[in-house]
């Protein structure tokens, strides 16, 4: 992994996909975000950006593992796809709604860092850290390089 643009913390439940499966498949599209700000986060990544891959809705949520932006953003798919559950009957191939990226796996981590650990860390990572802010419910939020750098220095700690 090259030194990475920017950093973004992306999240998906284990049970839809983990970073078991995407250390199986390598790449994987990141399809089904319905949500604008989402969206629009997932727009401005470019190739080699930094990602950290957090497991949501799980007994221990946190950060899993590191991945990386392995293509620049299009239309997602399943807008299209009148059988997926993320078919958006307002989106139009010449129009579409939808974004996604494509991500690859970087490395699982030594050990987990759960949300829990991340939370004490409000003084360092701010307040406006949307992972920490309540009411925050992205699945793709921006990531500060000192914000990074914070979250991995937890991994040893974790």
């Amino acid at each position: 992994m090259s030194s990475p643009k920017r950093y973004w913390l992306m999240k998906s439940e284990p049970s839809d996909f983990s970073i078991d499966d995407l250390q199986r498949v390598g790449t994987e599209p990141w399809t089904g975000v319905r949500n604008f700000q989402a969206r629009n986060f997932m727009r401005q990544m470019q190739v080699g950006d930094g990602v950290l891959f957090y497991h949501s809705s799980t007994q221990v949520p946190g950060i899993y593992g590191l991945a990386e932006v392995a293509c620049a953003s299009y239309p997602d798919p399943t807008q299209f796809d009148r059988k997926s559950k993320y078919f958006d009957e307002k989106s139009t191939r010449e129009e579409p709604r939808w974004s996604l990226v494509d991500v690859r796996y970087v490395r699982h981590l030594a050990k987990p860092v759960p949300l829990d650990l991340i939370r004490t860390q409000v003084d360092s990572l701010g307040e406006e850290f949307a992972l920490i802010r309540r009411g925050s419910r992205l699945s793709v939020l921006p990531v500060t390089a000192a914000q990074w750098k914070i979250l991995l220095g937890l991994e040893h700690k974790a």
